[in-house]
Parts: C-alpha cells; sequence; structure tokens
C-alpha cells in the first residue's frame, strides 16, 4: 500500500483503500499509506451491521452522498447513527488490542490448521498459495479453497444445513452467477473459480469449531462428489 501510494503521489491522483477485510486484522496507518481515503465496515470487527467509517485526509475533494442537512461536515445529510457509532469505536478499540494480545496469531492458527486437514482431500487446494506450498501474505482469518469436481454453491447449501457458514464470493456480489473475476484474475479457470469457497474465522472461533468444520467438509464434498457428473476442468 505505501509503494501504492507512493505511486498515486507521484502521478498527483487520489488515492483510495477498501480496508474492509483488513481493519482489525492488521495494523493500518494511513499517515505512513499516503492515501486520500481509506474505508472501513463495522461488522467486520464485531460491531452492528449498517454502520462503517471512511478516512478523507484533509484537502481532498469528495462529493456529498446525501445532500439536506450539515451532518458529517456536509458529507452526508440525515440523522446519524449513534447507536451504530458507538459499537463501531467500541469493536475498534476491541480489535485494536486484538492486535497486540496474541488475538490474531490465534487464529491464523487455526485457520492454518483447517486449512492442512482441508487439504488432505483429493482434488483439493487453497487459491494463493504457490506451487512451493508458501501462502501469500493474506488476512489471518481466511482462506479460499477449491473442490474440484463440484459446484461451489452446492456445497454451499450442504455446509449450511450441517451449521457451517461459508460464501461462495464476496458478499456484495451474492447471487451472481459468474465466477469470481478475482479468482480468474489469480488465474483460477472457471471450473475451478466456481468450485471455490471462502472459510472466514471470527475471532471467537475455537478449536471446537475447527474440528467440526473438518469433520463435516469431507463428508459433504465426498457426497457431492459422487452425485455430481462433473469432473475438473470441465467447466472451463
Amino acid at each position: 500500500m505505501k509503494r501504492i501510494g507512493k505511486i498515486a503521489a507521484d502521478a498527483g491522483v487520489f488515492f483510495h483503500i477498501d480496508a474492509v477485510q483488513g481493519a482489525g486484522k492488521v495494523p493500518i496507518d494511513v499517515r505512513k499509506i499516503g492515501c486520500h481515503l481509506l474505508s472501513i465496515s463495522g461488522h467486520k470487527m464485531h460491531a452492528p451491521k449498517g454502520v462503517g467509517a471512511m478516512f478523507v485526509r484533509r484537502g481532498t475533494p469528495i462529493e456529498s452522498l446525501l445532500v439536506g442537512g450539515g451532518h458529517e461536515r456536509r458529507r452526508r445529510a440525515g440523522t446519524e447513527n449513534v447507536s451504530g457509532i458507538v459499537g463501531l469505536g467500541k469493536a475498534t478499540e476491541l480489535a485494536m488490542e486484538s492486535l497486540e494480545d496474541g488475538t490474531i496469531e490465534r487464529v491464523a492458527a487455526l485457520r492454518d490448521r483447517l486449512e492442512m486437514e482441508l487439504l488432505r482431500l483429493p482434488a483439493t487446494s487453497v487459491n494463493g498459495v504457490g506451487p512451493n506450498g508458501t501462502p501469500v501474505p493474506r488476512a489471518a482469518n481466511t482462506t479460499n479453497v477449491w473442490f474440484d469436481q463440484l459446484e461451489g454453491e452446492a456445497l454451499v447449501i450442504a455446509l449450511d444445513l450441517k451449521g457451517v457458514a461459508v460464501s461462495g464470493g464476496s458478499a456484495c456480489h451474492s447471487g451472481a452467477t459468474e465466477p469470481s473475476h478475482v479468482l480468474m484474475a489469480m488465474g483460477l479457470d472457471k471450473a475451478r473459480a466456481r468450485a471455490s469457497l471462502r472459510f472466514s474465522l471470527l475471532k471467537t472461533a475455537t478449536d471446537a469449531d475447527v474440528d467440526y468444520a473438518i469433520s463435516v467438509v469431507p463428508q459433504a464434498v465426498e457426497r457431492l462428489r459422487a452425485l455430481s457428473p462433473i469432473e475438473a476442468g470441465t467447466l472451463g
């Protein structure tokens, strides 16, 4: 981000960061990054849904989202969601503490154990892991796994029935029929992009939670592969 900020500054363009997934999981310093704008969302940090915040560097020109009142420095008219704001403030405080008290490292260890067990399944791999098995830098709580020879959406439903909530894509693209453009840009073909699921662990996740997922996912994958006529690579 610092390198991108430097490039943007040298080119004289404004730089906005969508930090929704990173906030509360990695340290963020807008002064070091040099961004003009940075957005976060409360529910990604255990705050109430429907509240977020945006850093705006002094002097950055932006248009009002809603007009009609002087709220929020005339950038967004309408009565503020006071309870949501208070919740976001407290959640942010707790998130900052979790960066220093070992919580993030604990969640990362749980995520790594979940990955390791899922990779024991045949025709399965982790998106973002290179040929040498070295993970790329990423959020500590998240992994994205593809399961060849099945449709990811079917596995989402099967796991939901077992009490395991996973995602076939980002929430902002829920209902989309096309595979993730991000996974496609990473080099996955359509078959594997459609067969990919995201597992995101809460900071409250426990060893028992991971143990349960490890017991349920292989059963669901095996059952769906037995029912599915899909073969690896045939959807591309």
